[in-house]
């Protein structure tokens, strides 16, 4: 997810689709290719399928969100990823000319393309209670796999140009996306019993720290729909977001969004069972995950408030009155030390 002015919608998609257009230019094996828009929100997001019928997917930046080296660092680590450990994930593919990223420009603005393999599968479905809480067990495997990959690989992911994920950068003094306190539905008592909780989690993050064991790359954004199942398997897309965060944000992005549904307390426990089985989590990490949570609900409020999109109209105003139970239920649980 990143940041964007609202402009009108339609010249945005235009440029987008401009991009994508040019982007298939690159690449010889695409020229007689099919180009169909699947997603709008951070990214623009297109199928393509060449004149053979394989499919891939073709993903226009949005732009000034990040620079050509992040995005190269996002590539090395899906490589990397590939290569040394078991999860399945869309690897990135290189043009005619061997890069994997190109630069189009339109009105003093660059759109970085960059061209995936086509997997298949479908996210998982929030509806379905029983079949969220199974799959949660392998999601948490798989992101224990993640996180094991990145300790053993910390010195060398030190040098990556990727962004930071911490209490500044998420609720603090230089957030990525937007202010919480902008989002919509907020009011001058709804600003105050945020900012409490907000006061609260600092000052956990604080004490929590940052060891590497604790605190590393990581994808950011595990959310359901970057999220692909397919039979027993779940397959993970959308790096967009990975960067340096702690390791607990990752099961606090898988919840986005379903945050305030009565099966939480269920996902987490499966999440944790599944992870366990690969890294062991201390009952300190265990407390940390309310606070990880509520972390990431209340940067989404930023998010809906900042965004012009299918997701964030549908959420509206409606997402931040919903966080007011989970913040007292929060602040009843948590005080200040």
């Amino acid at each position: 997810m990143g940041q964007m002015d609202f402009l009108d919608l339609e010249a945005v998609l235009s440029t987008f689709h401009q991009a994508a257009n040019d982007a298939l230019k690159e690449f010889s094996c695409l020229v007689e290719a099919s180009c169909k828009m699947i997603d709008y929100s951070e990214n623009a997001t297109y199928l393509v399928e060449d004149a053979q019928g394989k499919r891939y997917i073709l993903r226009i930046s949005r732009p000034n969100y990040h620079k050509k080296e992040e995005i190269e660092a996002e590539i090395a680590w899906l490589n990397s990823l590939h290569e040394q450990s078991p999860i399945d994930v869309s690897l990135p593919m290189r043009a005619d000319d061997g890069d994997y990223v190109h630069a189009h420009q339109y009105n003093d603005t660059i759109y970085y393309s960059t061209l995936f393999t086509f997997l298949e599968g479908n996210a998982p479905d929030e509806n379905n209670e029983e079949n969220l809480i199974h799959q949660f067990e392998t999601l948490g495997k798989i992101t224990a796999l993640f996180h094991k990959h990145t300790i053993e690989q910390h010195d060398h992911y030190e040098d990556f140009q990727r962004m930071i994920w911490d209490y500044d950068t998420i609720l603090g003094q230089s957030p990525k996306w937007a202010r919480w306190q902008d989002g919509l539905g907020m009011t001058p008592a709804r600003i105050a019993l945020y900012e409490e909780a907000s006061q609260v989690i600092q000052k956990k993050l604080e004490a929590f720290g940052k060891s590497k064991t604790r605190f590393g790359l990581i994808h950011a954004d595990l959310r359901l729909a970057n999220l692909l199942i397919y039979g027993d398997e779940i397959k993970v897309i959308d790096f967009d977001d990975c960067g340096f965060g702690w390791y607990l944000y990752d099961l606090a992005t898988s919840v986005s969004f379903i945050e305030h549904m009565p099966y939480l307390d269920d996902l987490i426990a499966s999440w944790i069972k599944g992870y366990s089985q690969v890294r062991t989590l201390s009952e300190e990490e265990i407390e940390m995950i309310p606070t990880f949570i509520l972390m990431r609900r209340l940067q989404l409020i930023s998010w809906v408030g900042s965004r012009d999109n299918e997701t964030t109209r549908l959420l509206g105003e409606n997402y931040t009155i919903q966080s007011d139970a989970l913040v007292k239920n929060y602040l009843a649980k948590n005080k200040i030390v």
